[in-house]
């Protein structure tokens, strides 16, 4: 019981955006004080469902993944929706490494190429013997090869172009969500995937 309870469950504000992850011990309180209710996605058309809706719905379930009490069962809700909540939180995200990664998908700036990170370098654009700060718009992902070419210049000068401009990432609660888990297929409508190309996880 203890590890369904703390299952994740993703959480969207009342704009249907998505804010955060918690678990299904905090979803089912939310569902049960009228703060929340489940997302469900019936033949490809979603629909909301209110705790008692949803334990209903629940009877008919017969998976693994159910809370059951002396006076209710409850199938654990993979989305739900805050009903009184509408902002997106915000919060610093941290100048790391991986972070680095994870906003350039992996993906060297000069050529354009993805690699394994063991097969990459992190490039200043402005060299820092020429005043470049190791910060978030002077660093980007670069394969050896394109590293290597470009040298202690800048990329005009080793007559290359940057794929894109860097820039400091806004951060979303869902950057320390992993989606190698079961939940994933019923939150991937809700996620702006293209955003993994400029924002991170950490």
């Amino acid at each position: 019981m203890e590890a369904i309870l703390n299952q994740h469950v993703l959480v969207l504000n009342r704009l249907w955006q998505a804010v955060n992850i918690c678990s299904a011990r905090r979803a089912v309180t939310l569902l049960y004080q009228g703060h929340a209710q489940v997302v469900e996605n019936t033949e490809g058309a979603f629909q909301t469902l209110n705790f008692d809706q949803w334990s209903d719905v629940s009877r008919q379930y017969h998976g693994d993944d159910v809370v059951t009490t002396i006076t209710f069962k409850m199938r654990v809700p993979k989305v739900i929706l805050l009903l009184f909540f509408d902002r997106l939180p915000k919060k610093e995200i941290k100048f790391t490494r991986h972070n680095i990664f994870e906003r350039d998908n992996h993906t060297c700036q000069y050529c354009g190429g993805k690699f394994d990170r063991k097969d990459m370098n992190l490039d200043h654009v402005v060299p820092r013997d020429r005043g470049g700060a190791t910060t978030w718009e002077n660093i980007v992902c670069s394969c050896i090869e394109c590293n290597s070419r470009k040298a202690n210049r800048t990329p005009a000068e080793a007559g290359m172009r940057l794929m894109r401009k860097p820039v400091r990432p806004k951060w979303r609660p869902l950057l320390q969500m992993h989606f190698a888990r079961r939940g994933e297929d019923s939150w991937k409508h809700f996620l702006d995937f293209s955003y993994w190309h400029v924002e991170l996880t950490d």
